[in-house]
């Protein structure tokens, strides 16, 4: 369990909360938005963590609290009572069997419901002076339904003294006007190269080549290394380099579907209870990602370069960049992924 002195990076974040905590008027509801993998539900947490704690405080140098405070250590065991984290995952604990069987593909009301408004309406568990006495954290918040974000709405609007939420989400347009209206928003970006150095380094974490795919997010570093990433971009990269050449090879497209294919099939095997389907998109999410990145790659070094050549170079990759955003959208059209596939590869190999 970080403290919010512990996070890496999100300066303006972090001064932001700290502002909202120096002032002790902290407001009752906060969306945290940004990337994927870049710490926002570890930042929420944190920040969750130091209103619950009655020897936080805000000094010269940041937040600050008692490394021995009670709500510390019961945070940093994962047992205490009024810090609540909700994933799409709590529906396996669901007192409704319905819902227990239900695909991982949402965060569903009757969660929402179990595990924030009812508790939200409840008496704190502890009693303290800390600036919150309960605060909910609800993560990939833009997987909550319309109908769930409709019952949230009153908890917003109306929370019970002492109530904070932090709604986390990387697809913060996925949440209703109404829910975005009333919550205090604060942006997340990604790391810089020197604060994923320094995350490398504080985390142990030994994989320079997953490092440099990342773009800024140790989530994605970590996907990168544990999924295997690195060596699809090994196999892509020849058909890749003869698309850019105008060179059409009709097995970019199959390859890349097989890839996404693999991705999925160990993902559902590796989550009781998950969506294929779901799993498809998400490796379909996480190939579109993988390849964004080395245009972007492609891209500032080819605008560092200044020539003629180096311009033709960065035409090049803004229309790369185009086309892994169209193929990406058939695909959140449900268009039949084999079909998206050897589109994106025929699109990529057409010259400008």
């Amino acid at each position: 369990m970080k403290t919010l002195a512990d996070i890496i990076g999100h300066d303006r974040a972090r001064a932001v909360l700290a502002a909202s905590i120096r002032s002790e008027r902290v407001h009752h509801a906060w969306i945290f938005h940004g990337p994927s993998g870049v710490g926002k539900r570890t930042c929420a947490e944190a920040f969750g963590l130091a209103l619950l704690d009655e020897t936080t405080r805000a000094g010269e140098d940041g937040i600050e609290s008692d490394e021995r405070s009670p709500a510390r250590r019961l945070a940093e065991s994962g047992v205490h009572p009024d810090l609540h984290v909700v994933t799409k995952e709590l529906a396996r604990f669901s007192d409704d069997p319905q819902i227990r069987a239900r695909k991982l593909t949402s965060v569903p009301r009757e969660v929402l419901v179990e595990r924030v408004i009812e508790p939200a309406s409840r008496s704190a568990q502890l009693r303290t002076g800390a600036l919150a006495s309960k605060v909910f954290v609800i993560d990939e918040a833009e997987l909550m339904n319309d109908a769930g974000q409709n019952a949230l709405l009153k908890t917003l609007e109306e929370p019970p003294p002492g109530t904070v939420l932090v709604l986390v989400t990387a697809s913060e347009d996925r949440l209703l006007p109404t829910i975005r209206s009333r919550c205090q928003r604060v942006g997340f970006g990604p790391l810089t190269d020197a604060e994923m150095a320094r995350w490398a380094a504080h985390a142990g974490f030994d994989a320079p080549g997953a490092l440099a795919l990342a773009g800024g997010s140790p989530g994605a570093a970590v996907g990168v290394r544990d999924g295997g990433l690195e060596s699809w971009l090994s196999e892509l990269e020849p058909m890749l380099r003869d698309a850019e050449r105008g060179v059409f090879r009709p097995e970019l497209g199959v390859t890349l579907k097989t890839l996404i294919d693999t991705w999925a099939k160990a993902s559902v095997s590796a989550h009781e209870g998950a969506s294929k389907d779901a799993a498809n998109k998400a490796g379909a999410r996480t190939m579109f990602w993988l390849l964004t990145e080395r245009v972007r790659r492609g891209l500032r070094a080819a605008a560092a370069d200044g020539v003629e050549s180096g311009r033709d170079a960065v035409e090049q990759r803004v229309r790369e960049l185009a086309c892994l955003g169209e193929a990406e959208l058939n695909v959140a059209r449900n268009v039949n992924l084999q079909l998206a596939m050897e589109n994106l590869a025929a699109q990529l190999s057409t010259p400008a």
